[in-house]
């Protein structure tokens, strides 16, 4: 029987947000994999673990911790960086999967959602022999910080683009639309774009407890939510944020 592996996807931090069929994944398991990212992010393995003992009920099921690798960022080529660290992910996957030889059918829990901005999928694509892949979706904070707000991600009949703040920051406004959804900035991308005309509506930790929220005109609101993001970093060690950008 190969290795049966399944993706679950958990929503951003709040238990309520995992379906039934996420619940009843989780406990058909032999093991449950729990990533470590180091100092200053122990919130993230710790709020997988305590979904784990609220929701995980099979006593044959294992929870097993692993350490999460650190992207080298000294490597130029942003593509190379990546490509790197999932192998290497993929190697410690590979290593604590063959630790539990014995296990058929092993999850990681995917922060939201295993399809959009996550490469969980590309990095199980990386395990030899190739398993058996399952995909449970789940929440995103898109969708939290859209319901966050009480907003819309588009306009009737309109367009909209999901990019990353690196992209933002780089490229500038993506042509062709007027709503703009940013995951993944390293920190306050929207500062590289001009202001005028456009609305902002920012969130971190969206559908955790620490959830803050910020919204307005980009002109007006733009240093707050950079100085509340800082504050934020520094209290927590950590920050997981994003925002939806529209000009009206």
């Amino acid at each position: 029987m190969s290795l049966q592996l399944t993706l679950i996807g958990i929503g951003t931090g709040n238990p309520e947000h995992l379906t039934l069929q996420a619940i009843r994944a989780m406990n058909a398991q032999d093991v449950i994999l729990i990533p470590r990212k180091g100092t200053g992010k122990d919130d993230l393995a710790q709020l997988r673990l305590d979904m784990c003992d609220e929701l995980v009920t099979n006593h044959t099921t294992r929870i097993v911790e692993f350490e999460l690798p650190v992207r080298n960022e000294a490597t130029p080529d942003y593509r190379q960086r990546v490509d790197d660290w999932h192998d290497a992910i993929a190697t410690v996957w590979q290593d604590a999967i063959d630790s539990h030889g014995s296990a058929k059918k092993v999850a990681l829990l995917v922060w939201g959602d295993p399809s959009l901005y996550d490469s969980t999928l590309r990095i199980a694509a990386r395990i030899k022999p190739a398993p058996q892949i399952t995909v449970i979706p789940g929440i995103t904070s898109l969708q939290a910080l859209t319901a966050a707000h009480a907003t819309v991600l588009n306009e009737i009949g309109a367009p909209f683009i999901v990019t990353t703040g690196r992209r933002l920051r780089e490229e500038g406004w993506p042509t062709g639309v007027d709503t703009v959804a940013v995951m993944l900035d390293a920190g306050s991308a929207f500062e590289a774009i001009s202001p005028d005309g456009v609305y902002i509506w920012w969130g971190a930790y969206v559908g955790m407890k620490e959830q803050i929220v910020i919204e307005g005109p980009l002109s007006e609101v733009a240093e707050q939510i950079t100085q509340t993001r800082a504050r934020a970093r520094t209290d927590h060690g950590w920050i997981m944020d994003i925002y939806l950008l529209r000009k009206l």
